[in-house]
């Protein structure tokens, strides 16, 4: 796990360079167009991006070596960055979009790839605790990236933020290409982390057919999805109902309300990595389901007018919740063989952010015309409804699934035992 704690470092490095990034150009473009059609129109390219390279990233993990992918995506980050900060005035806005392009498919790209290498760095009996890790960086990061955002850009300018944003990606890239760490699991003449025979984009692996072998995972996509959705609703009615609560000081919610959640997701993380520790425990299906619901209820109640403490537990909870449901999820999904695991995150990937996505249009059209807790309630209350579904596949799975096509776990069970693609760890 030495190497791992090194990847998580430089992939939270990153992740701040992108949350940075998020806050700062968003910023930046409607200073430079004065329109705020031009932010939203950047903001959807973006999200665009992120959910048709989801299903290249796919194809591109299972062929080639992972890592160099992650280092060829974070580099080309910084060059983008770097680009921008040399290009004169009247070029800016079109390198804008193209950086929009950019990001949102090398980032997808990098988050596909490390998914799909976790099982093969730290071993599969490993995994759980080593997405916790990464959940932990990611936090830190948000609540880093978030906070220094404005400091930055008030303090130093735009320059100074997209040049120390271009110096998280180098600094990220270089990490992952001095670890000696394999990605990709041996091939059968021994040979690992070369570029593999695409056997997922061969018609017999294509995502759908994983899907179809595996009809309790594509649930578990759905699921995550509608997650998407509900996580869009929130993020769009956070400043609606910060403003509400405080007008002279809207932004005070919205920040405590990240800070409690990312402490939350941190203390998921330390919790779910010391039963591993001591018993081998790993969430699956179940875990997840029920994990998701505490979830959505939790972010419903935060919106529901309560006083400032027990809104603080609630975002803490939701906090927790989402963690946990994020380190069941990835973890389930690993536990498929390595040929199919690149295919099963690119479709993931792109599921959650066509959520996303949808869900930042709808909610913010809804928001005209009702309140906060409507329309998260609406939103949320949908992936309760789904989760509650699979809570009752999850009982019911050997009268309705009763010739789900077994699959072995990479690096995982003795030899004679299989793991089905409907069972992941104990729940």
């Amino acid at each position: 796990m030495g190497h791992f704690r090194l990847l998580v470092v430089g992939n939270a490095v990153s992740a701040y360079g992108s949350y940075l990034n998020m806050v700062a150009l968003n910023v930046f473009i409607y200073q430079v167009t004065g329109s705020a059609l031009a932010a939203g129109l950047f903001m959807a390219v973006r999200l665009a991006t992120n959910v048709l390279s989801g299903f290249v990233s796919g194809r591109l993990v299972s062929r080639y070596d992972r890592k160099r992918l992650m280092v060829c995506a974070d580099l080309t980050q910084a060059t983008a960055l770097v680009l921008l900060l040399l290009a004169p005035d009247g070029a800016r806005l079109a390198l804008l979009f193209a950086l929009a392009v950019a990001t949102g498919a090398c980032s997808t790209l990098s988050q596909v790839a490390l998914r799909s290498s976790v099982p093969e760095i730290v071993g599969a009996g490993l995994r759980a605790r080593a997405n916790g890790l990464l959940v932990t960086g990611r936090s830190l990061a948000m609540i880093a990236g978030f906070a220094s955002a404005g400091v930055v850009v008030a303090q130093f300018g735009y320059t100074a933020a997209f040049a120390l944003d271009a110096c998280t990606f180098a600094v990220s890239a270089t990490i992952l290409f001095l670890l000696p760490v394999r990605t990709r699991a041996a091939s059968a003449d021994g040979a690992a982390d070369g570029t593999a025979p695409d056997a997922a984009g061969t018609g017999r692996w294509a995502s759908l057919a994983l899907l179809k072998a595996a009809p309790l995972l594509a649930v578990m996509v759905a699921v995550r999805a509608a997650d998407g959705l509900g996580s869009s609703s929130h993020n769009v009615a956070l400043p609606v109902y910060s403003s509400a609560l405080d007008p002279s000081h809207p932004a005070t919610f919205v920040s405590q309300f990240w800070a409690t959640w990312a402490i939350g997701s941190i203390v998921a993380q330390q919790i779910c990595s010391r039963r591993t520790r001591k018993t081998g425990w790993s969430p699956g299906e179940r875990a997840f389901a029920i994990g998701s619901c505490v979830m959505s209820a939790a972010f419903i109640v935060v919106f529901s007018g309560l006083p400032a403490v027990p809104a603080a537990v609630a975002a803490l909870v939701a906090g927790m919740a989402d963690g946990f449901t994020e380190i069941a999820y990835v973890s389930r999904l690993q536990a498929a063989p390595d040929e199919q695991r690149g295919r099963l995150f690119g479709l993931s990937a792109s599921a959650e952010n066509s959520g996303f996505g949808l869900g930042m249009i709808v909610s913010a059209a809804l928001l005209e015309r009702y309140s906060p807790l409507q329309v998260v309630g609406a939103f949320q209350g949908l992936a309760i409804v789904l989760c509650a579904a699979l809570l009752v596949v999850l009982s019911r799975r050997r009268a309705l699934f009763p010739k789900e096509a077994p699959v072995r776990e990479s690096g995982g069970p003795a030899p004679g035992r299989e793991v089905t693609a409907a069972e992941g760890g104990t729940s």
